[in-house]
């Protein structure tokens, strides 16, 4: 037996990105565990990453092209299904545009080639794409208008803290080696406060636990602002020296109390006096998550919270920061040259959040034909069932899977695809840590697997421009490598050293000097305007008729075991939806563990068993994100499809519901 540990990397879309120790034998995985050489995540990960070996063994895996024929699914060759597809794609560009054919993709996995399914639409004329983000989206752009960038501290900075907020993120769920860091910090003397509405597994940690009102969290921010000055806590220097549009916000705070922003946020006048003082001990570090943004009033948290980093003076020290995204580790690499975004010469976009609609509302040209990559819609985009009537109503629908994915259950061809043992790629992360790692290919693929370069090479070939596509994979990763060459970061170190530290500012903003129009921090974004007190649009405060009807506020955070929707289908046992209440509803409804229950509003509903949270912000309800329409089906079907204030965001948490047990 040919037994081997072979170092390899985590591709999932996560904020930690971690190093394995895989073990490979007889061309299979038969363990993933962590490789504790790695210099952020040393030796320990998840269970979604452990789960990488089932994925990649699993019986369940699609083996070989497939085609709907009279409502079955039929195995085809890959002759038969590229000829197919790629006459299809000539026909449409032709008869209609280019832009006849969407190209629906999110970020399942992160690999830097992955992004070569945009040189293939770039070349073949430019299609419809997809803009913004469900994820992150609000929060990327706020971030852009008041810095420049969306910048974060280098991990190690946090031994620099004397107090550290945890706001609207539970490392301990989705960022475990963070997670590890805060217990280290705290032992050494750091003071830690989580402000969430759910008293999270991070929140156990903390010496203090604020719970806000969901949606409000930019409200407290203003009211924390508005305390500090009151008492003169800000840095004077900092605001006159570095910062443009302070007036507009001091004038803005004028117009309300701090009794109104107290009762909007559900956050007492006490603790906010207190966070007021926490902030002005500095060095105070923010660390925001991606759920705060997810509502209408998205982009404008993300903003009022910079804006008290910025005022306390927090910014550009070590131990402080706004810390929501790091740009600058993705922007080390030369995608461009990758993606030929020069080549496509028609060009239309739809946002992500609203694509099913405006699939079905697209004329001059209609869609004809949707390619999926990298990512499930059915289950993840808002608005489930305008979904499922968007992607069944095109002509021709391909998705590109390892399983049979609601989504890929709707397709008319479904092309089978390599995990990530089964091809070489590189892998990152632009959320917390600065490190890029290398992901060597280690088993061969099964059935007639094939990799995403394979296929859209083939389909180039067929479509005549396949000589874009003439480049071994070490050429594509070398292309990538261009501008870190030049500064003494090499592929061949990568491979040699299976981890490099990428040539980041550790400590963003040291010089003041902000990427914004001004050059300054701002307040008032030349870009994006004013800062204002804005409320989530599914709200008592924005929309009293609707918070009558449906009085309690659902969250829809990301599970624990499975990374958004991929790993439902092969956990041990059967999941089943878990509708998480706050205590006071329970007592309302009459509610205990166990019991199941219908939650609906207009756009839909899902049923599933009550879990009676112990500490939950009142009238706050959470279901997971991604579950299968097998196993319950998508919280989307509840979600909205509005975009976030900046339009590069979702509302996914602005999603106001009702609850009843179902006997």
């Amino acid at each position: 037996m040919l037994k081997e540990i072979r170092k390899a990397a985590c591709p999932l879309n996560c904020w930690d990105s971690c190093g394995f120790n895989v073990t490979v034998e007889n061309d299979k995985v038969v363990k993933v565990e962590g490789d504790p050489s790695h210099p952020i995540t040393k030796g320990k990960i998840c269970g979604r990453g452990r789960m990488l070996e089932t994925r990649t063994n699993s019986s369940q895996r699609l083996l070989h092209p497939l085609k709907k024929i009279n409502g079955q699914f039929e195995q085809i060759s890959w002759e038969q299904a590229l000829d197919e597809i790629s006459a299809k794609l000539k026909e449409i560009k032709e008869k209609y545009s280019s832009t006849a054919v969407l190209h629906s993709h999110d970020y399942a996995n992160n690999g830097i080639l992955k992004n070569l399914d945009q040189r293939f639409f770039n070349c073949f004329g430019g299609v419809t794409e997809l803009y913004g983000s469900l994820c992150w989206g609000a929060g990327i752009e706020a971030q852009k208008w008041d810095f420049g960038n969306a910048y974060s501290h280098e991990p190690e900075d946090i031994t620099n803290s004397k107090h550290i907020i945890i706001w609207g993120r539970n490392v301990a769920r989705t960022n475990m080696h963070f997670y590890e860091k805060l217990l280290e910090v705290k032992k050494k003397g750091a003071k830690i406060y989580v402000i969430d509405p759910l008293y999270n597994a991070t929140a156990k940690i903390a010496d203090q636990y604020i719970s806000v009102k969901p949606g409000m969290d930019g409200l407290l921010a203003a009211a924390i602002i508005k305390e500090m000055l009151r008492l003169g806590l800000e840095d004077r220097q900092f605001i006159e020296q570095y910062t443009h549009g302070f007036s507009d916000l001091a004038a803005l705070l004028e117009e309300v109390t701090m009794e109104q922003l107290s009762e909007m946020t559900e956050v007492s006048f006490e603790v906010i006096t207190q966070l007021a003082q926490i902030y002005a001990d500095k060095p105070t570090a923010t660390y925001m998550g991606l759920g705060l943004q997810r509502y209408t009033n998205g982009g404008n948290t993300i903003r009022f919270i910079d804006a008290l980093v910025a005022i306390s003076g927090n910014i550009g020290v070590a131990g402080g920061g706004a810390n929501y995204a790091n740009l600058q580790v993705g922007q080390s690499f030369m995608f461009d040259e990758l993606t030929l975004p020069t080549r496509k010469q028609n060009h239309r976009q739809f946002s992500i959040m609203k694509q099913a609609e405006e699939v079905l509302a697209a004329v001059d040209p209609e869609i004809k034909m949707i390619i999926v990559t990298c990512g499930n819609p059915i289950t993840q985009v808002p608005d489930t069932n305008v979904v499922e009537k968007a992607f069944s109503s095109v002509d021709t629908l391909v998705v590109i899977e390892q399983f049979m994915t609601d989504t890929a259950r709707l397709a008319d061809y479904v092309l089978p695809t390599t995990t990530a043992f089964e091809e070489e790629d590189i892998y990152y992360s632009s959320m917390y840590h600065h490190y890029v790692n290398y992901g060597p290919k280690l088993v061969s693929s099964p059935g007639e697997v094939k990799p995403d370069l394979w296929i859209w090479t083939e389909l180039a070939e067929r479509l005549g421009f396949g000589e874009e596509f003439h480049f071994s994979r070490e050429e594509w990763l070398k292309m990538t490598f261009q501008s870190l060459e030049q500064k003494g970061v090499t592929l061949e170190q990568l491979k040699e050293q299976q981890t490099l530290e990428l040539p980041v500012d550790k400590i963003p903003w040291q010089d003041y000097c902000f990427q914004t129009p001004t050059g300054k921090f701002e307040f008032s974004s030349l870009l994006g305007g004013s800062l204002k007190l804005a409320v989530p649009e599914e709200s008592k405060w924005k929309n009293p008729k609707l918070a009558e009807h449906y009085p309690y506020h659902l969250l829809t955070i990301h599970p624990l075991r499975s990374n958004h929707s991929q790993n439902y289908h092969l956990l041990p046992s059967k999941p089943k939806v878990k509708v998480e209440i706050a205590s006071n509803i329970a007592e309302q409804k009459k509610l205990q563990n166990g019991d199941l229950v219908r939650v609906w509003n207009k756009r839909g509903e899902v049923r599933g068993f009550i879990s009676v949270l112990a500490a939950a912000h009142p009238n706050t309800i959470n279901i997971d994100e991604g579950i299968w329409k097998e196993f319950g089906g998508s919280v989307n079907k509840l979600t909205s499809n509005r975009k976030s204030d900046n339009g590069l965001g979702s509302t996914l948490y602005d999603c106001l519901v009702n609850i009843e047990k179902v006997n």
